[in-house]
């Protein structure tokens, strides 16, 4: 099973092909989702430090695009985990003080 480091939090093996998102919450880190997986908000956003996902998808590209985001993150909702990769994620309940927002789809 692939791991995902999560720089200042630790390491964890998850599914392979898992989003991001879920693997994320599952595992005790609250990125916020607050449109609930469906690329809008942009709240799950990651930076990449380690490892690869698949290019960015039209809708990542929208939402980033639309919200102002550097292109250097990733949409947590919008991948998947196939294998090892070291992330920081940018908006957290904790360094917000927003809520999570709703559950993502698988």
């Amino acid at each position: 099973m692939p791991k995902v480091t999560v720089i200042g939090q630790g390491t964890f093996e998850v599914e392979k092909g898992k989003k991001l998102v879920l693997a994320l919450e599952d595992n005790g880190i609250h990125i916020l989702h607050r449109c609930g997986g469906k690329a809008k908000c942009a709240t799950c956003r990651v930076e990449v430090l380690e490892g690869e996902f698949c290019d960015l998808a039209n809708v990542e590209k929208n939402a980033f695009s639309e919200n102002s985001i550097e292109d250097h993150l990733r949409l947590s909702c919008q991948i998947r985990v196939n294998e090892d990769v070291t992330i920081r994620p940018i908006l957290t309940v904790e360094n917000s003080g927003m809520d999570v927002g709703p559950k993502p789809s698988e």
